[in-house]
């Protein structure tokens, strides 16, 4: 089972989500069993905050002096995630810039949301889009998990 705790940095991420905390609840609920750490208490943190702070984390922990939709920081490597044999477990990070993800989502705030969610979800267990290959695999998972939401 995940527990979410939501920081909500910003205010204006009500204006396009009545209740984010509420969303990203609902959306863990209906993860596939493989993604909900059911014999597990997983913990996740979620920020949602502006561009001034998103950039900050950006600079200080990738190098890179300019504003993203979203970062992940995971706990564990992919090797000790799949070791940790503890019944409670913290899984990381993630942070996401109202006007990033604005800016990219248009139309439709609640299904981008959800998906954007996923990605950094994704993140934390350790996936990758670096190359080709990996951008296909993490791709098709984001995509499975969020038909899955949807229904």
């Amino acid at each position: 089972m995940i527990k979410a705790e939501v920081l909500l940095e910003s205010r204006n991420w009500k204006k396009i989500i009545k209740d984010p905390r509420k969303l990203i609840l609902e959306t863990i609920k209906k993860f596939p069993d493989d993604y909900k750490f059911l014999r597990k208490r997983a913990h996740i943190s979620i920020l949602l905050t502006d561009n001034n702070k998103i950039k900050l984390l950006n600079k200080k922990f990738r190098k890179k002096n300019k504003p993203t939709d979203i970062l992940s920081f995971p706990f564990f490597d992919k090797k000790s995630l799949k070791k940790n044999k503890n019944k409670k477990l913290y899984l990381g990070d993630i942070a996401i810039s109202h006007q990033e993800f604005s800016k990219k989502n248009k139309k439709d705030f609640k299904n981008g949301f959800i998906k954007i969610f996923i990605h950094g979800f994704l993140h934390l267990l350790n996936f990758e889009h670096k190359s080709n290959k990996d951008f296909k695999i993490m791709n098709s998972i984001e995509n499975t998990i969020f038909q899955k939401i949807k229904g």
